[in-house]
């Protein structure tokens, strides 16, 4: 199994297509995000950036790397091969991806493998299969997936009667609704547009941050309570 989560999550995951009317790369723009979200608060972040070609994936992940050595857990959504020659913590699989035992061969006993799961079934085939951590959604009505209905938190409750790992709530998360999620037994939150869409990039992950108190945990806090 991975390394040990923070007690309490707030992951941004990426989306370079939200930058690409401004006056910089898309791309440059990703990474002085991420930097400035784990500046404010943000202790994971997932590069999810499909349909970029492998060799700038790579380049943009080793940039996301250094941005949150130190500062962040870093996953790279769906790329095993990336996330490890980027030297990432883990990587986060879809239901269409390789099998977590498949990607455990490749990466690790020491690897973060996360699953992103829709429903109980899912949850708990993920848990068994030797997932660290789970990305649960859509939970709220979301512009990332207009195509999937809301979830709601009961979903988040349903999962957490049933496994013991890490799970993270995601889809339509803002600072207004987080704590909604955590309530309903969320071990952390992940957002795209509430901190991406923000001017101030920082100032949107302190926001979450404060709302979900995480700010009020010990820095180096993690899952199972050591430092």
């Amino acid at each position: 199994m991975g390394s040990p989560l923070p007690e309490k999550l707030l992951c941004l995951v990426t989306d370079r297509s939200i930058f690409e009317a401004g006056r910089h790369p898309p791309e440059a723009r990703v990474v002085d995000a991420a930097s400035k979200a784990v500046s404010g608060g943000v202790n994971m972040l997932q590069l999810r950036e499909k349909g970029l070609p492998s060799r700038d994936l790579l380049a943009l992940a080793r940039e996301v790397r250094k941005v949150t050595r130190n500062g962040a857990v870093f996953i790279v959504n769906d790329r095993v091969d990336v996330a490890i020659a980027s030297g990432a913590d883990g990587v986060q699989l879809g239901e269409q991806s390789i099998p977590i035992s498949a990607a455990r061969k490749v990466a690790g006993d020491d690897f973060l493998i996360g699953r992103s799961v829709h429903d109980l079934f899912g949850a708990e085939e993920a848990e068994h299969d030797g997932a660290d951590f789970l990305v649960v959604g859509t939970i709220f009505q979301s512009r990332s997936h207009p195509g999937l209905s809301a979830a709601g938190t009961q979903l988040i409750a349903e999962i957490r009667e049933h496994v013991a790992i890490p799970v993270i709530g995601i889809g339509g998360i803002t600072a207004a609704n987080a704590m909604q999620v955590l309530d309903a037994g969320a071990d952390g939150v992940a957002v795209i547009g509430a901190i991406l869409d923000a001017v101030d990039h920082r100032a949107a992950a302190e926001k979450l941050s404060d709302a979900i108190g995480l700010t009020e945990l010990a820095p180096g806090t993690t899952s199972n309570g050591t430092n």
